[in-house]
């Protein structure tokens, strides 16, 4: 494709210290790695925001977590209709290939994505209305969620609960996947629900027990 271009130079430069320092110093961790292929315990679904940096959080290693990311860390219900779903399929891939033992989805503060549901949602954003837009079709997820948040005013605030609800959402959509809904049941699943306050730093993660978010 003539359209692809080389990588920019700061690109290379970064790859090429990688590969002097961090690769050079665990070239036999990354030899098993590709030799014995990968064997995550948990599965994080995050947001595509470069903010979120989910291996940092956690101080995770290569191999150790297997990441989808999308706009709002949302999961569609279950729709085994012959189209294309790639959050479905990474999902799929890790419960019933992988076998990882739990699945994480982290929402955070300030998300772009939210936001845009809040606006189409609330008739601020007809663009997003429009058949063909990509973002508009998949934040339509999140629709029950803006509902639910009805009962709060603040349009600040309420832009902070839909960050949580997104979360929620994908928990709920995740349990009509019936591998799944059948894996959490016989105790080889454990699903969480976590929110990043980037600003602060601060992680919160939602107790089903009392319907809330504490922080960690």
């Amino acid at each position: 494709m003539k359209e692809a271009r080389p990588l920019p130079h700061y690109l290379i430069q970064r790859y090429n210290g990688w590969k002097a320092t961090t690769y050079a110093e665990n070239k036999a961790w990354y030899r098993l790695l590709a030799e014995e292929g990968q064997h995550p315990r948990a599965m994080v679904i995050s947001c595509c925001d470069s903010r979120v940096h989910v291996t940092s959080i956690f101080g995770a290693d290569q191999g150790e977590f297997f990441i989808h990311r999308n706009i709002a860390n949302l999961v569609p219900p279950y729709a085994p209709d012959g189209d294309h779903h790639g959050t479905s399929a990474a999902v799929e891939y890790a419960v019933t290939v992988l076998k990882v033992a739990h699945l994480v989805v982290l929402g955070h503060s300030s998300c772009g994505g939210v936001k845009g549901c809040f606006d189409m949602c609330s008739g601020h954003a007809p663009e997003l209305e429009q058949k063909t837009s990509f973002i508009g079709r998949w934040m339509e997820i999140l629709r029950p969620g803006y509902e639910r948040t009805a009962h709060v005013a603040d349009s600040a605030e309420r832009l902070r609960v839909l960050e949580k609800e997104a979360v929620l959402v994908s928990l709920e959509n995740l349990m009509t996947f019936p591998f799944i809904r059948e894996a959490v049941e016989t105790d080889r699943l454990t699903l969480h629900g976590l929110w990043n306050d980037i600003g602060s730093g601060g992680l919160e993660q939602y107790d089903g027990a009392t319907g809330t978010f504490a922080a960690i």
